[in-house]
């Protein structure tokens, strides 16, 4: 990770934990949590009046999203659902209420401070089916095949490595299983300085991909079925947008690749120090994110997955 990256990923990170201690402490005083300040076309107004009301004023406080990716995920009781970036957990708390007892939300955030406002949320609603985790969206903490809904609310926008966030999505869904997912996206016309001068990083617009862009990124990592459509705009040429697309059933590697029968994912020596990639003039981890592949090696950069997930 080189230091832009880093800086990226931290200046994001300071931003949601003074958002998460803004609410925290609006919380203890005596008119309640204060709602984070944010532009019109982001927030808890996005929610509807009768789902807003049925959650802790701390988790509709501290949303700071561009949609409502519950509505438009279709969930279904007993899904196991998980919401990348989580933040104070006001989409896990709506998606738990939805699969019922028998499902499942789990949410994951990097920043300390949110997870414990929504742990402390999930408190408040005596809501049993939930599970935070900490970790990056790039390296998911859970197995590969357990997951049948990833929603997000404008977070992937956030990431610094999307095609990772991408293979990683594919990897944890079940054959089968979809995203539902909030994003700001760009029109294909803006370039990244362009959409860089209409508002920074950590707020959402100058890291979002433009439709071609999310539309590729999602293709390469296997999905099928991609839909990327505008709800509102939320600066000049940038938009909030629904973006779905589905696990195929049988996911099938990229043809041509002469691949062995001992390989896996286009890599010989599969999740071994050793591993290479089959052709030639792709890297290891171009290799694997390609074919969405379920295997990860501490020499790939990332961190093995196959742990049972972790509560915060």
């Amino acid at each position: 990770m080189n230091e832009q990256t880093t800086d990226l990923r931290e200046t994001v990170r300071r931003r949601y934990a003074a958002a998460a201690l803004n609410v925290t402490e609006g919380g203890a005083a005596c008119c309640g949590p204060q709602a984070v300040e944010v532009d019109e076309n982001f927030g808890s107004t996005l929610y509807a009046a009768d789902e807003r009301d049925v959650l802790p004023a701390e988790a509709v406080a501290a949303s700071l999203g561009c949609g409502n990716p519950t509505a438009v995920a279709e969930l279904r009781e007993g899904e196991r659902v998980l919401d990348l970036g989580s933040g104070g957990g006001i989409d896990v708390l709506l998606s738990a209420r939805r699969v019922g007892p028998a499902g499942k939300a789990y949410g994951l955030d990097m920043t300390e401070e949110m997870l414990s406002l929504a742990l402390a949320n999930a408190r408040k609603a005596s809501a049993t089916n939930v599970e935070f985790l900490k970790g990056d969206i790039e390296a998911i903490p859970l197995p590969a095949d357990t997951i049948d809904v990833v929603i997000s609310n404008c977070v992937i926008n956030l990431s610094v490595d999307k095609p990772a966030v991408f293979a990683e999505t594919f990897r944890v869904l079940k054959p089968g299983g979809r995203i539902g997912v909030s994003d700001v996206v760009a029109d294909d016309a803006l370039t990244p300085d362009r959409r860089a001068e209409r508002g920074d990083y950590a707020g959402c617009i100058a890291g979002a991909l433009s439709f071609a862009e999310y539309r590729a990124g999602l293709e390469a990592a296997g999905f099928g079925e991609v839909t990327i459509t505008p709800t509102h705009s939320v600066a000049e040429g940038m938009h909030s947008a629904i973006v779905r697309a589905t696990k195929p059933v049988t996911a099938e590697l990229p043809t041509g690749t002469g691949e062995p029968a001992e390989a896996c994912c286009g890599v010989d020596a599969c999740c071994t120090p050793s591993e290479s990639a089959v052709d030639a003039a792709l890297t290891v981890t171009e290799a694997k994110t390609a074919a969405g592949c379920a295997c990860r090696n501490s020499g790939d950069g990332a961190t093995s997955l196959s742990a049972a997930p972790r509560q915060v």
